[in-house]
């Protein structure tokens, strides 16, 4: 669904109470230049927002309780109360200035079973609930936005660099945030020492980790420019779900499957089949792998950065004609050659090589539905959605959905004709 006339559909007025205001550490935090590793190379903001129903009465002020719990949270994850500087090298750095984190407290004129239809990525209605702290006038690594709705509900917006972790470091962060807020000891407490991916010295690339650019050779780069994306989200329920592992595993050619290998297969296909591509047309899809259990010895416990790699899989348009399973084989193959040397070759090359390719023809898969952003609770109980803001483009998001989560629903964005034929495929 094409979100360019979704604010027509719903009136949401949010003001703004007061200012923007920083948030430092409760308590008197180390300062200094923090490392960062080669894996924390994308300092770019994302967004994700939690909506929260009023489940009793108390005395608690949602945005008072929320924001003072920050600064008692901050105090362990103190990194992200500096700023972010390159040093001589040119490489980015954090400056542990201990000045804090951009806080807001908002109201919205509406209840939340109002907006209850826009709950969902690429919302206009739900980007007015979370402040952008992008640009240099703003260079907080976090802002955190809390809307209190009319119902007695409230929304909770956080925008956070990329660059301080990857999905798992955030959402452990976020649920220590909860964790203290409530007056808990963490769980889980970080590990801030990332030295331990440090670069060898000296490097040993022992892999090839560049890149090709992919030729466009079925002349679709253009239109798709020029043509509008279209939104939409298809659910897969755990049934469904079942019967394409099983309709995989029919030919005998894999011995077992998972639900992420199957349906990013599956999706992958499909969507390689909507855009009409020359058989003979190279095509990529990337995924990130969790490292820190692949390093020998593992990482610890609550490590406190970004620890995956993004792993590529490539092939011909005419992969549609060959069975399912070649395709999830394909997959399964470059999950397995994510080992400790292959890592530690990865962190040597990064030393030397920086930037992404173009990425013509490629697919980037965010799954999302392995993440557990919906167990945070900051006293009110756990939210009743939660989910990323956008989806990068040329992306597919895979969201937990269903009481029990186990269902998926798959995101993406393709053009109206795409769209169509995509529709048809997965429906198969």
């Amino acid at each position: 669904m094409s979100t360019i006339n979704e604010a027509l559909k719903v009136n949401l007025d949010v003001e703004i109470k007061g200012e923007a205001t920083l948030v430092s550490p409760a308590e008197e935090t180390p300062k200094g230049s923090y490392l960062l590793s080669n894996l924390d190379m994308a300092p770019v903001m994302v967004q994700t927002i939690y909506c929260f129903n009023k489940t009793f009465d108390n005395e608690m002020d949602a945005a008072q309780t929320i924001k003072e719990g920050l600064a008692k949270v901050l105090v362990y994850y103190y990194p992200l109360a500096g700023r972010l500087t390159m040093n001589e090298k040119h490489k980015f750095m954090i400056n542990c200035t201990g000045e804090g984190a951009l806080f807001l407290e908002a109201e919205a004129n509406c209840t939340l079973e109002e907006i209850d239809d826009f709950m969902k990525p690429e919302s206009v209605t739900l980007g007015r609930l979370c402040y952008d702290a992008g640009g240099a006038q703003n260079p907080a690594l976090l802002a955190a936005q809390v809307t209190k709705f009319k119902c007695g509900g409230f929304v909770f917006a956080l925008s956070m660099n990329h660059i301080m972790f990857d999905g798992i470091g955030a959402m452990e962060f976020v649920n220590s945030w909860g964790e203290i807020t409530r007056g808990l000891p963490l769980s889980n407490p970080p590990y801030l020492d990332r030295t331990l991916l440090r670069a060898r010295n000296p490097c040993k690339v022992e892999f090839n980790y560049g890149l090709e650019e992919i030729v466009d050779i079925s002349n679709t780069v253009s239109p798709l420019e020029e043509e509008m994306l279209i939104n939409k989200s298809f659910v897969f329920h755990p049934e469904k779900l079942d019967q394409l592992k099983k309709k995989a595993m029919e030919d005998g050619v894999l011995k077992k499957c998972t639900t992420f290998e199957t349906l990013t297969a599956f999706t992958w296909r499909a969507q390689t089949k909507s855009l009409g591509l020359h058989p003979d047309q190279q095509v990529r899809i990337l995924f990130a792998v969790n490292a820190r259990s692949k390093l020998n010895p593992p990482l610890p416990e609550g490590y406190f950065g970004n620890a995956v790699l993004y792993m590529s899989c490539q092939s011909s348009a005419e992969m549609l004609d060959r069975p399912l399973s070649s395709t999830i084989w394909k997959i399964q193959e470059t999950i397995n050659s994510v080992t400790n040397n292959y890592v530690r070759s990865a962190i040597d090359f990064l030393e030397e090589h920086k930037g992404m390719p173009v990425m013509t023809h490629s697919t980037f898969v965010s799954a999302w539905s392995r993440l557990a952003f919906h167990s945070v609770d900051f006293g009110w109980g756990v939210p009743f959605y939660s989910g990323p803001l956008n989806v990068p483009r040329n992306s597919v998001l895979f969201l937990p959905c269903g009481k029990d989560r186990k269902g998926i629903n798959v995101f993406l964005s393709l053009t109206a004709s795409s769209m169509k034929v995509f529709e048809e495929l997965i429906e198969v």
